[in-house]
């Protein structure tokens, strides 16, 4: 995997983790639950810097945006995206609005246009922690919220990351729902059409 890095962003480290899971509770299934994460971690120049504009930051995260939904689409292979989510890990010296202004809507519709569209919001969590940390990025359908049965998550660690003056920038992918999902509600088969934006 190589990350583009964009103009005014400093890549630092590049991972992806990718799983693979045929079963679940001693419960073969011929469709395997495939989840990838791709992270990059960016050197945050505003760590330490009093709250101000961070319209460099927004301005870049399209083309990250598009960098690892890219990555993320390779790793995913040979199956499609269903589902996503994203997040940001922010170093001790930066706040949580930074982490915010690399994942916000640039990044979302970069991302979205890249996988091949998607009509829901993505979900989404960040927050500040030491290098080291660990993040439970939330997954949805990408076409609609209300598709329980792909209400799932991946936990990403990062080792050596984010440094102080950092931020991580996590998206996530799988290709369904749960592997025994069970719960009723709206099908995955039923939403052509349907605004998972309302």
């Amino acid at each position: 995997m190589s990350l583009v890095a964009a103009p005014g962003l400093r890549i630092r480290r590049q991972f992806l983790i990718a799983e693979t899971t045929s079963a679940e509770q001693g419960i073969e299934n011929d469709r395997p639950l495939r989840k990838v994460a791709v992270v990059a971690v960016i050197h945050n120049p505003y760590a330490g810097s009093p709250v101000g504009p961070l319209d460099a930051f927004i301005a870049a995260s399209a083309a990250l945006g598009r960098s690892m939904a890219t990555a993320g689409l390779a790793a995913m292979a040979p199956f499609s995206v269903e589902s996503y989510g994203k997040g940001a890990v922010i170093g001790l010296g930066g706040e949580q609005e930074h982490g915010i202004a690399l994942i916000t809507t640039p990044f979302g519709d970069a991302l979205r246009s890249t996988i091949g569209g998607g009509a829901a919001w993505i979900s989404s969590f960040s927050k500040r922690a030491a290098p080291g940390a660990t993040i439970d990025i939330p997954l949805a359908h990408k076409d609609a919220l209300y598709v329980r049965s792909h209400y799932d998550g991946m936990t990403v660690h990062l080792p050596d990351a984010p440094l102080p003056d950092e931020v991580a920038i996590i998206c996530c992918f799988a290709n369904r729902g749960r592997l025994n999902q069970r719960l009723g509600g709206l099908d995955a088969a039923e939403i052509t059409g349907i605004d998972g934006l309302t």
